[in-house]
């Protein structure tokens, strides 16, 4: 089997999508199969001339015999492509509809809707990351199920978090800093609970939206919690291995996630979570694991906050909870696997 992958540039990038593709990139070369990385430039997902030009010449430059495969985050700048898409036997690999991705006028919102809402029902193939995307492409993209193969991420075998084991409750918080992902309704929400002693890092590119990162920055001064917030920015190996290990509670306010790569990592080290029920963020967690909150909800997310942070004994409780529920998730090389089968299907 032969695949060409087209995605916006860089395709190292490390975000929870691309983590996704690289893993099923890897996974694929390492059973035998030819995988070509054609990376996009220009602005995504409101394409740019500059987008919609590189879409142009990397589907010219698709090695013959490779079967098309485009991430979502690519897709509307194949816009005008439509019947070659067809003709071309095309795999989408959607993580969510970027429709959704948050920061945008209603009028580009509007645009991207009506884009994904054409591009997307001409996939011969739509590979999504959980059954809530699988169940949105549905009903309100205008995708025939037949055509969907959910194939959630793999994770990989880590150590059980110890925590901090200190007085202050620490908190991670994992994601790039776009909208999406609702940062600032954590922060508001942990800026009422001030007769508490927590600490929240959060781990996340600023660079996909500077303004946005500013934005935040601003927000945590303008809530006078500076002291208790850190923005780490990128951060990898033993350094995230370390945040891990100390972290007492994981946290995200998320308006809407395809799977949450970061909340099943987090089951799978054994720490309970607080996070919004945005797409399918919640969808991994038990009650005994976590708590999830209605997305945008700044006022409830804030009470389970509250008993989290109070609660040491109850976030014992939970983080064996989590562990139990971690060890469940499948792994990468499963889900490798699943990902050949929807391709030969």
């Amino acid at each position: 089997m032969h695949i060409a992958l087209i995605v916006p540039a860089p395709f190292d990038a490390i975000t929870g999508g691309y983590g996704y593709d690289r893993r099923i990139v890897a996974g694929l070369r390492e059973a035998g199969h030819g995988v070509a990385v054609l990376e996009l430039a220009g602005k995504y997902p409101l394409a740019d001339d500059a987008a919609r030009d590189a879409a142009c010449a990397a589907w010219d430059s698709i090695p013959a015999g490779s079967r098309p495969t485009i991430d979502g985050l690519a897709l509307p700048a194949f816009a005008g492509l439509d019947d070659a898409l067809v003709a071309s036997n095309t795999v989408g690999l959607i993580h969510h509809p970027t429709s959704l991705e948050g920061g945008f006028s209603e009028s580009e919102r509007t645009t991207l809707l009506a884009l994904e809402q054409r591009l997307l029902p001409r996939m011969t193939r739509i590979i999504v990351t959980s059954a809530p995307t699988a169940n949105l492409l549905v009903a309100d993209y205008r995708v025939d199920r037949h055509r969907i193969r959910v194939i959630v991420p793999g994770t990989d075998d880590a150590p059980r978090s110890t925590g901090s084991s200190g007085t202050t409750c620490e908190i991670l918080s994992v994601g790039t800093l776009i909208p999406r992902k609702g940062h600032d309704l954590l922060l508001r929400a942990l800026a009422a609970l001030f007769d508490l002693d927590w600490h929240l890092t959060i781990v996340g590119s600023p660079e996909r939206d500077p303004v946005h990162s500013h934005a935040l920055a601003a927000l945590a001064e303008e809530l006078r919690i500076t002291r208790q917030v850190r923005f780490a920015g990128e951060v990898t190996g033993d350094a995230l291995e370390a945040l891990w290990r100390e972290a007492d509670l994981f946290a995200l306010a998320t308006h809407w996630e395809g799977y949450g790569m970061a909340i099943a990592e987090a089951l799978k080290r054994g720490v309970p979570v607080a996070v919004s029920d945005g797409g399918a963020a919640g969808h991994l967690v038990t009650p005994e694991a976590g708590v999830v909150c209605p997305a945008g909800d700044q006022i409830n997310l804030s009470k389970a906050l509250r008993r989290l942070i109070f609660g040491k004994g109850l976030r014992r409780g939970m983080a064996e909870s989590a562990w139990q529920v971690g060890q469940t998730l499948p792994s990468w090389c499963a889900q490798v696997r699943e990902f050949i089968r929807a391709l030969a299907d």
